[in-house]
């Protein structure tokens, strides 16, 4: 455990909670409270969160009438994809979806700087339980989906849910709720100046026969599309400047991001729980699934390690389970622990490798074309953290990339 770990449960809950609340306030006095110079747009839930501020933002920013030079709106983002302000944006390297206090208020300021519109954060449950989202004038909540995630953090996920209702109930003026999820009834209760659902089904929303056609893979971002179709459409976004630039997209860094499609298919993803790993295979089943996979978080979630590996195992012809941000926990014991969902493992088609360049080697050498190898659980994530807060430099795309021309010049 780490020494600020050890702190912390030593200090009692008031107090912890004491001290995010007067970090808030002071990033937000220090700053000039940019929070409330901003129509801010905040997307909570478990899975989808990054991808729709990504849709949203990009819609938000498309040019109204490029011929006769209608320029878009001035945009400042964060997400655990990237941080946007305006053109210029970066990586997102702290493997935080919504940065500390001081961060995100700066952020904040950097946009009204750069005069900005509009502001879209992704917002956490870690992060509110924090008080990040505090000082903040929320215009618009916006909710994905729910389904059991840090539960070791929250402690329940009645508890989880209850983190994620606050950004709700802190936004007074628009809320957009995804109506096929299980939990939107907790969402649905929280009063607003206006409500609007969502879903493949039913709903408020719908597209008025207007045709999208999305170029990225997995049927979730459907979810995630019309959830940012919605937003736009209540500032006065007709569906043409969404549907214009929807279409532009052709990925986004470490979602369902194909990295070869041919002679077989390579795909990185980001799915770390067992409801988005399910997604993500289900997107590519019939395709002859070689999957690698692990468990992040050493010490988080413990519960969803054999889950993981009994999905996989449903899902994919070869399971590649290995290493993945133990930090201080031993990598080999969150290894065993994936496969121990795996109940009645088929000789030869299970693979523990400790070293995630090696599985990721081997599930290349191991495709043939018709195959489909997907790499998930970190993404666009550009570091790997081990034990006594060390971190490696890290990116499965371009270790994948360099295996893949390895093999090809072999």
């Amino acid at each position: 455990m780490l020494f600020k770990d050890k702190i912390k449960k030593l200090i009692p809950l008031f107090l912890l909670d004491f001290y995010h609340y007067a970090l808030a306030f002071i990033g937000a006095v220090i700053f000039g409270f940019p929070g409330r110079k901003l129509i801010v747009i905040g997307v909570t839930g478990t899975s989808g969160k990054s991808t729709t501020v990504d849709f949203i933002t990009r819609i938000l920013e498309e040019p109204f009438d490029s011929a006769q030079g209608k320029a878009g709106n001035k945009v400042v983002s964060n997400s655990s994809i990237r941080f946007k302000i305006g053109e210029n944006e970066k990586p997102n390297d702290k493997k935080m979806g919504m940065p500390g206090r001081f961060f995100m208020q700066k952020l904040l300021w950097l946009g009204v700087k750069e005069k900005c519109k509009y502001a879209v954060l992704e917002v956490t449950s870690e992060g509110i339980k924090q008080y990040r989202h505090k000082f903040i004038n929320f215009d618009c909540a916006v909710f994905t989906n729910l389904s059991p995630e840090h539960i070791e953090s929250h402690g329940s996920f009645e508890k989880y849910r209850k983190e994620k209702l606050k950004l709700f109930k802190a936004t007074k003026y628009l809320h957009v709720i995804n109506i096929d999820d299980g939990n939107a009834k907790y969402f649905l209760d929280i009063p607003a100046k206006k409500i609007v659902t969502f879903g493949l089904n039913k709903g408020d929303f719908n597209l008025k026969n207007t045709d999208f056609h999305l170029n990225i893979l997995g049927n979730f971002n459907l979810y995630n599309a019309l959830a940012a179709i919605a937003v736009v459409t209540l500032y006065g976004i007709y569906l043409e400047i969404s549907k214009k630039a929807l279409e532009k997209v052709r990925g986004i860094p470490g979602r369902m991001e194909i990295i070869q499609k041919e002679p077989f298919l390579v795909v990185v993803d980001y799915a770390h729980t067992p409801v988005q790993l399910e997604e993500v295979y289900k997107s590519l089943e019939g395709k002859n699934l070689i999957c690698v996979l692990g468990s992040c978080g050493g010490g988080r979630d413990k519960w969803k390690r054999p889950v993981l590996g009994k999905i996989a195992s449903q899902y994919c012809r070869e399971v590649i389970i290995t290493n993945e941000d133990p930090y201080d926990e031993n990598p080999m014991q969150i290894i065993k622990e994936v496969a121990s969902g795996i109940k009645h493992p088929k000789p030869n088609t299970q693979h523990l490798i400790l070293d995630r360049k090696e599985a990721i080697k081997k599930a290349i050498a191991m495709a043939k074309p018709g195959n489909t190898v997907i790499i998930t659980g970190k993404g666009s994530e550009s570091w790997m953290c081990l034990e006594d807060s060390k971190k490696i430099p890290w990116d499965d795309r371009e270790i994948t990339k360099e295996e893949l021309k390895s093999r090809r010049n072999y």
